[in-house]
C-alpha cells in the first residue's frame, strides 16, 4: 500500500515538473516493480509489456480508426452532415446550434475522436453561426459539447483503450454507447432550447429552405450512411470483428476521399503522418500505463482499497457514484486520458468485485471523459477551439460550456441509476 501511494505521489510530482505523462508512469512503474519484487522482474515486465503491446492484433484497431477519421475529415463529409441538418432545422431559433450537435453525432459515428470532431466543427459550423449573429459563448459551447459525442457514439477510441486495458469485449462496448450517445445528443438539444429561450438574441433564426433544397442536402450524406452501415452494422451483425471493421472503414473512407478528388499525394502523406503520430502517442501512453498498472497490481493497494470501501457499508450504487464524483473533480485538473489510465487499475477491480458489468462501467468512464473534455480549466476541447478560433477569448468559451457540463452530469446520473440504458443493446449480442 505504501509503495503504491509513493508511486502516485511521484507521478503527480513529475507532472507538476512538466515531465510527459508517458515517461512519468513508465519510469515510476519500472522503478516500483524493481523495488517491490526485484530488478530482474522489472526488466522482464517492461520488455513483456512493450512486446505484447506492439504485436497485439486487437490493438491494430486504434490506428485504423484514427486513419478512418482522418480520411473522413479530408473527404469533407462533416460539411455535408452540417448542411443536411441545417437545411431541415436552421430556420428555428437556435437551429444552427441544433444542426451542429446533429452533425457532431453523425461525424462521431465515423470518426471516434472528440477533439477531431470539435476541431472539424470549428471550421464547418462556426463561420455560419458567426455570420448569422450567434454569440461566441453559445457557438463555442455547442461545438465543445457536441464534439464530445465523438467518443460516446461508436466507434470510439476511448472505448477501445478501455476495452484493451480491462479485457472487455469492444463490440459490446460499442453497442453500449449508442443509446447513451443519442440520449446525450437529445438532452444537449433540449439544453439549447432552454438557453436560447432565455437569451433569444444569442441565436437568431436562419432562412427557411425549400423541400427541394432539403432533399438535395440529404443526398450529400450517403457516404456517411454507407460507412456507418458497413462498419457498425458489420460489427454488430457478427460479420467481422472490431479490428476488421476498422480496416473496412479506413478503406471506405479512403475511397470516398478519392472519389471526391480530395486526396492528393501531399494530403495522403499528411494523413498518414498525422495518423502515425497520434497512434505513437497513444501506444506510448498504453505501454507506460500497463507498466504502472502492473506495479500497482504487485502491491496490496487494489485489495486494501476494495476492502476499505466495502467496509464502509455503503450500497454498491453509492460507491460507484462516489467514484464518479472523484472523477468529475479530477477531470477539472487533469487531462482526461491521463486520469483514466491512472485510475482504472484502482477502480476497475472494485467495480467488478461489487458485481457490476464492466461494459456498463466503461460507458460511465466515457461519460466522465466527455465531462472532463469541456470542464474548465483544463478541458481539451475548450483549448482546441481557443486555438482554432483566435477571435474568441478563453473566458467566453468557459462561460458558454457550463450549461452543457451540467447537462452531461445529469446524463451521468441517469446512466448510473439506470444501467439498462447502456446494457440493453449489448444484451442482444452473443
Amino acid at each position: 500500500m505504501t509503495a503504491s501511494l509513493i508511486g502516485f505521489a511521484a507521478i503527480f510530482l513529475m507532472a507538476l515538473l512538466r515531465v510527459p505523462l508517458a515517461f512519468a508512469m513508465g519510469l515510476v512503474g519500472f522503478v516500483g516493480v524493481g523495488w517491490v519484487i526485484g530488478w530482474p522482474a522489472a526488466y522482464a515486465n517492461a520488455a513483456q509489456v512493450v512486446y505484447e503491446t506492439g504485436f497485439a492484433y486487437t490493438l491494430s484497431v486504434i490506428p485504423l480508426f484514427i486513419l478512418m477519421g482522418n480520411f473522413v475529415a479530408r473527404a469533407g463529409l462533416a460539411h455535408e452532415l452540417f448542411q443536411a441538418a441545417y437545411a431541415f432545422i436552421g430556420h428555428v431559433r437556435g437551429g444552427l446550434a441544433h444542426a451542429t450537435v446533429l452533425a457532431c453525432a453523425g461525424f462521431g459515428a465515423i470518426c471516434g475522436s472528440s477533439i477531431a470532431t470539435a476541431a472539424t466543427m470549428s471550421r464547418v459550423a462556426y463561420p455560419s453561426m458567426k455570420k448569422l449573429g450567434y454569440s461566441d459563448e453559445l457557438s463555442t459551447g455547442v461545438m465543445a459539447a457536441g464534439g464530445t459525442l465523438g467518443i460516446m457514439i461508436p466507434p470510439s477510441t476511448i472505448m477501445v483503450i478501455y476495452g484493451i486495458i480491462t479485457e472487455t469485449h469492444i463490440g459490446k462496448l460499442f453497442a453500449a454507447g449508442v443509446l447513451p450517445g443519442l440520449l446525450t445528443m437529445v438532452l444537449l438539444m433540449i439544453g439549447i432550447v432552454f438557453v436560447t429561450s432565455r437569451e433569444p438574441e444569442h441565436a437568431p433564426a436562419a432562412e427557411r429552405m425549400s423541400w427541394a433544397q432539403r432533399w438535395s442536402a440529404l443526398r450529400g450524406i450517403w457516404g456517411v450512411l454507407m460507412l456507418v452501415i458497413i462498419v457498425l452494422g458489420g460489427i454488430y451483425g457478427g460479420l467481422f470483428t472490431a479490428t476488421e471493421g476498422a480496416g473496412f472503414g479506413a478503406f471506405g473512407a479512403c475511397l470516398f476521399a478519392l472519389l471526391r478528388r480530395r486526396l492528393t499525394w501531399k494530403i495522403l502523406l499528411q494523413v498518414l503522418v498525422e495518423s502515425a503520430r497520434t497512434t505513437g502517442m497513444l501506444f506510448t501512453l498504453l505501454i507506460a500505463a500497463s507498466i504502472f498498472a502492473n506495479f500497482v497490481n504487485f502491491t496490496s493497494m487494489p485489495n486494501d482499497l476494495r476492502d476499505w470501501i466495502v467496509g464502509l457499508g455503503l450500497s454498491p450504487t453509492l460507491i460507484v457514484m462516489a467514484m464518479m464524483l472523484i472523477y468529475i473533480v479530477l477531470g477539472t485538473v487533469m487531462e482526461e486520458l491521463t486520469m483514466v489510465l491512472l485510475t482504472i487499475p484502482l477502480f476497475f477491480p472494485i467495480v467488478t468485485s461489487l458485481g457490476f458489468d464492466p461494459v456498463w462501467f466503461g460507458v460511465l468512464i466515457v461519460m466522465i471523459v466527455q465531462i472532463g473534455l469541456i470542464s474548465p480549466p483544463v478541458g481539451m476541447n475548450l483549448f482546441v477551439l481557443n486555438a482554432l478560433i483566435p477571435g474568441v477569448r478563453l473566458n467566453q468559451i468557459f462561460s458558454g460550456c457550463w450549461p452543457f457540463v451540467a447537462i452531461m452530469v445529469g446524463v451521468l446520473v441517469l446512466l448510473v441509476l439506470f444501467p439498462g440504458i447502456s446494457l440493453w443493446l449489448p444484451s442482444f449480442m452473443a
